[in-house]
């Protein structure tokens, strides 16, 4: 192993000079040009299956991209990638290759990006994975020339780090074989295994990092050193072309720690493990954790097996239950990525856990079912019962709205898990119950997290709740409680229809079930503005499915006429037919989206696409319905959304390709990937479809409202 200097001193002093120039010491220019993070277009996302390494890497275009570290809530890198000179001519991965992404263990959170030049020079191969003993990630890499002799390549490693969830406050030094990055508690080093780094360059981003001053002129000052600022890292992987030799492998490794030495540490005993051993390690981690899963259907098989193994790395290592929704940033978060932000959705939401936890449920996975709900109710959960918005995985509330499907999600897992004992009812059940007695059935926020008011979607999750906390009061002997919980519940029930559909709507003979209304009167003509710069409309006009949840929390049967009638006016109005199969948007108008031209959203004058989770929904409901061959096609469309990395997205892109727009309809788009609401979806329908029935849903609230219908019924 090479050897390690811990001084920043010793490091200008042994600094390597660049075409016969001595390296200057500190970077001018700073604090650099703002910084972006990137696509959230994931197609690999990987950790070790071991608690001890706190790092999660993502990829996307060919490159590295987030790291997160040393919790799922604290990305700490843009990108990494290679950069090849040949002559004057300078490309990049990113830019300038073709990429292509393979799975090399079907067992394993293994990843293998495939890079060709589009020129046709080389082939750029790298293999991620992460050291499962400590927080180091590394990256096989295999460069191919057709002639090295013609080709005459120079590779160099290209970091821009972005410590402690922002672009901004980076230093970045040369100390000894590793290239260091720090922000306060955060810190990265870098290396190379097999060759030496050399002509280091520590710059500033667009002013004088490495890559801007080869494209700006095709010589590179260095600079040992750049102080708090948007900082970037290059270096020469120092490969012996012009020898003949068509072929080359090496290795990165990028280990993180609270400081450079620790980093530096961690870095050194992963290199001294090095790729095949740690590879070895890093597989067998996974691999039985593989055989655990359920056997499906084959064609579902390998899908389903990756849904698993994401959903259970979403999960962090520090505090045990908090899983995130995904490792990702929509549309780089915002105008820039300088400070720390919460725009990501690298944080905890009270439904989307409730998803991923029923998900576990259902694979037979109860343990981490559980740890779902023990972070629900020991972490998040607040004095008056209530939960927040969402929030980072050591439960610091994040956003401010109060979304009541949230309050009662938690109480239809704890019936569905068995958490039925006194304590859990006196501290959490309880609590949450008479909150949604109390504050219900109108929310603050329905379940897009944008309107208030009543909610068929919100309100079902209201009333399967209580319905739950009904049964557990009745087994902890509050019996008045329960009575109460009913009550209210059945309440809510007779008076759905009245709250939330229209009978003087403009579809299917005016009768139908609207999105959301501003109050109890939906026939009132009020208006909403749609988020997002959407537009002003009569609320009657604005249609969603977020009646099917009356269906799959068990409130109201498959074949319930209003039920069939909303349908019919959903396909109107926001169903598009793509070639993987039928999607749907959200809502009609919706702006949660890329622009019309396919620009990143950006707060404004979006356009909303379909979302991949509503076909699972949708599938869902076929399938209480008895229609198993219609909810299996649903399933056959959510496999066909996934990229090749297996990822299913938050959104596809829902019209046919043009010049403006590089999606294809059915595809991707820059929304969150992976997403865990998908993925979830996804083992849930084909798992109730090997069922012939929803698992999820609760028998109880099934039994009470089947047992009231026929009570109610002449004699």
């Amino acid at each position: 192993m090479k050897r390690i200097i811990l001084s920043a001193l010793m490091a200008v002093v042994n600094c390597t000079t660049l075409f016969g120039q001595t390296p200057n010491l500190f970077a001018p220019g700073a604090p650099g040009a703002d910084a972006h993070w990137p696509t959230a277009a994931k197609n690999g996302f990987g950790t070790a299956n071991s608690l001890r390494s706190k790092v999660w890497f993502t990829l996307a275009e060919g490159v590295m991209t987030e790291v997160y570290y040393p919790t799922l809530d604290v990305p700490n890198v843009q990108t990494l990638q290679l950069v090849v000179t040949q002559g004057n001519r300078v490309e990049t991965e990113l830019d300038d290759t073709v990429h292509r992404l393979e799975i090399p263990d079907a067992a394993a959170l293994t990843f293998r990006q495939v890079n060709t030049a589009k020129s046709g020079a080389y082939k750029i191969t790298k293999t991620y994975l992460t050291d499962p003993e400590r927080s180091s990630v590394l990256i096989d890499v295999t460069f191919e020339t057709n002639d090295a002799e013609e080709c005459k390549c120079s590779i160099s490693v290209y970091y821009d780090p972005s410590l402690n969830n922002s672009g901004m406050h980076d230093s970045a030094l040369r100390d000894g074989d590793w290239l260091v990055a720090a922000d306060n508690d955060k810190a990265s080093a870098l290396t190379a295994i097999e060759y030496d780094l050399d002509n280091p360059v520590n710059g500033y981003l667009g002013i004088n990092d490495g890559l801007t001053q080869l494209r700006r002129g095709g010589t590179i000052t260095p600079y040992v050193r750049a102080d708090k600022g948007n900082v970037v890292q290059m270096a020469r992987v120092r490969v012996p072309f012009g020898l003949a030799r068509s072929r080359e492998r090496f290795t990165f490794v990028l280990a993180f720690g609270r400081n450079a030495g620790e980093a530096i540490t961690n870095g050194a005993a992963s290199a001294r493990k090095g790729f095949a051993a740690t590879r070895a390690q890093y597989e067998h981690g996974w691999h039985p954790y593989a055989k655990t899963l359920p056997r499906v259907e084959p064609k579902y098989q390998q899908q389903f097996n990756m849904c698993a193994m994401v959903l259970r790395a979403l999960e962090d290592k520090t505090y045990r239950g908090a899983m995130i929704a995904s490792p990702s940033i929509p549309w780089g978060g915002g105008p820039n990525a300088n400070e720390p932000t919460v725009s990501g959705y690298h944080a905890v939401w009270s439904r989307d856990l409730y998803q991923v936890a029923t998900a576990f449920h259902a694979m037979g996975d109860h343990a981490t079912a559980n740890r779902a709900l023990d972070f629900l109710f020991h972490v998040q959960q607040k004095p008056d019962g209530s939960f927040p918005q969402n929030s980072r995985v050591d439960g610091r509330p994040i956003g401010g709205g109060l979304q009541m499907d949230q309050v009662a999600l938690p109480l239809i897992m704890a019936y569905q898990f068995g958490r039925t004992d006194r304590q859990t009812w006196l501290k959490h059940i309880k609590p949450a119950a008479d909150f949604i007695a109390a504050k219900g059935p109108a929310t603050i926020q329905d379940r897009w997290e944008e309107k208030p008011g009543y909610s068929p979607a919100t309100i079902a999750a209201e009333i399967a709740g209580l319905v739950c906390a009904a049964h557990i009061a009745r087994q902890n002997g509050a019996f008045t409680s329960a009575r109460a919980y009913l009550k209210r519940a059945d309440d809510w029930v007779g008076n759905i229809e009245r709250w939330t559909s229209t009978s003087t709507g403009s579809y299917q003979n005016g009768r139908y079930y609207m999105r959301i209304t501003a109050n109890d009167n939906p026939n009132d003509g009020a208006r909403i503005e749609i988020n997002s710069g959407g537009g002003n409309y009569d609320e009657r006009e604005i249609i969603d499915a977020g009646f099917l949840e009356l269906v799959r929390l068990g409130i109201k049967t498959a074949d319930d006429p209003l039920i069939v009638k909303s349908l019919a006016v959903v396909d109107k109005l926001i169903k598009v037919e793509t070639p993987a199969g039928d999607a749907w948007y959200r809502y009609n108008h919706d702006a949660y989206g890329e622009r019309l031209d396919g620009k990143p959203y950006d707060g404004r004058n979006g356009a909303g696409r379909l979302w991949t989770l509503l076909t699972g929904e949708r599938g869902e409901y076929e399938l209480a319905r008895g229609e198993t061959a219609a909810a299996r096609k649903r399933l056959d469309t959510m496999l066909a959304f996934a990229n090749d990395g297996l990822m299913i997205p938050e959104q596809v892109w829902d019209r046919s390709a043009t010049s403006d727009s590089a999606f294809r309809l059915g595809s991707g788009t820059g929304s969150a990937t992976p997403l865990a609401w998908s993925m979830a979806q996804f083992i849930r329908l084909t798992l109730n479809l090997e069922s012939g029935r929803n698992l999820e849903t609760p028998a109880i609230v099934i039994n009470h409202y089947r047992d009231r219908k026929e009570n109610e019924r002449p004699k």
